[in-house]
């Protein structure tokens, strides 16, 4: 299942996140992921949660960030979530419909691997396309 957390910069939605992911880290059978832009939340993690810091990888094309996550998940078979914070460098630099459809595409591989993908999106909810209305949280 794919979740979206959106809303405008400085209202806390890393916070959020990374309590969500400190939760789910403490309760999960299986592992939890958060993947970041910087590695500076790196130490505010419970210590079961594994930190992936991307800078290191060029992905602003949506096809690259999806190929990115099923690297992950081929890494590890019992993945059950995976956080996203910093979303916002590859969909700032795609169309709403283009944006839809990479939702589409990441909730078909979250339900083939039997994962959750809650993810950052720093833009208003109201600005959002109506199709993925569905997946925020």
């Amino acid at each position: 299942m794919v979740q979206i957390l959106a809303g405008e910069k400085g209202e806390g939605k890393t916070k959020k996140l990374i309590d969500m992911a400190n939760e789910a880290g403490k309760a999960a059978n299986g592992c939890v992921v958060f993947v970041d832009d910087d590695n500076s939340r790196m130490y505010d993690l419970h210590y079961s949660v594994r930190f992936v810091d991307t800078p290191k990888f060029i992905m602003e094309d949506p096809q690259v960030f999806r190929g990115f996550v099923c690297g992950i998940l081929s890494q590890n078979s019992d993945i059950e979530k995976i956080y996203v914070d910093g979303l916002n460098h590859i969909v700032d630099r795609i169309s709403d419909q283009d944006f839809v459809a990479f939702v589409e595409e990441l909730e078909k591989t979250s339900k083939e691997a039997e994962m959750d993908l809650i993810m950052i999106i720093s833009r208003r909810t109201d600005l959002l396309p109506a199709e993925v209305q569905k997946y925020l949280i």
